[in-house]
């Protein structure tokens, strides 16, 4: 009898042992994938100078002939942002380098909060126009071009602008008679509620400001409620 119960507790020893072993085995595989998602998101924000390939790109687009914008003024941009169906996209932008860690630091907090951004894309892929990226919800910055109908220079032209969700939140001037992007009309109505739709207040919002840019849907000439600047 005493040998059975010697080997009973031997057995139930080696039974916790190799419990305590398989428990210890899963925290580290659990502990490992945790590190290696947490370094993935870490590396997928980030900023750095203008890749060759992406200022090639932007060449005769949102960098034409004769830009003042030094290339050396310049950031790209990369981000991981959720869309409205709960798909996470990765994002890219050019900047100026003034604003691009306020840009990191904002997109980061709305990832982790899974606020909705549709698409982020750069502008010259939609050949730096702005109507077919607005038209698109596409979020973008730098684009050297002039305010529309005018002869001026638009913040955009030297990075330190950005346009969020364009198509939801619409330009809107001269009485509602002008609005951009031209698809973006019946969201001129503010009371059109949609995922992407920016009001003053929400986590988005809140963010540009805390790091000092204004909005243009706080304007009095004319809203731009997709539009941020510094």
């Amino acid at each position: 009898m005493m040998v059975i119960i010697i080997n009973s507790r031997y057995m139930h020893s080696r039974i916790s042992v190799f419990r305590l072993c398989f428990l210890f085995f899963c925290f580290i595989i659990f502990a490992s994938s945790a590190f290696a998602r947490l370094q993935s998101e870490v590396e997928a924000f980030r900023l750095r100078p203008v890749p060759d390939s992406i200022f090639t790109l932007m060449q005769g687009r949102s960098y034409p002939q004769g830009c003042m914008v030094k290339r050396s003024d310049l950031r790209y941009v990369e981000v991981l942002h959720y869309d409205a169906q709960g798909r996470v996209k990765r994002g890219e932008l050019v900047c100026h380098r003034s604003i691009a860690a306020d840009l990191v630091s904002i997109f980061r907090e709305l990832y982790k909060a899974r606020y909705p951004i549709e698409s982020m894309r750069l502008i010259d892929r939609y050949g730096a126009d702005d109507e077919r990226s607005m038209t698109a919800n596409n979020t973008s910055a730098f684009n050297y071009r002039h305010i529309a109908g005018t002869s001026r220079l638009s913040n955009h032209s030297w990075g330190r602008a950005i346009d969020v969700n364009p198509l939801y939140n619409p330009l809107v001037a001269r009485g509602g008679t002008v609005v951009q992007p031209r698809a973006g009309r019946r969201w001129a109505n503010r009371s059109q509620k949609s995922p992407y739709r920016i009001v003053q207040g929400d986590l988005l919002y809140r963010l540009f400001r805390q790091h000092g840019f204004s909005w243009g849907g706080s304007w009095k000439k004319r809203k731009d409620y997709q539009h941020f600047e510094k």
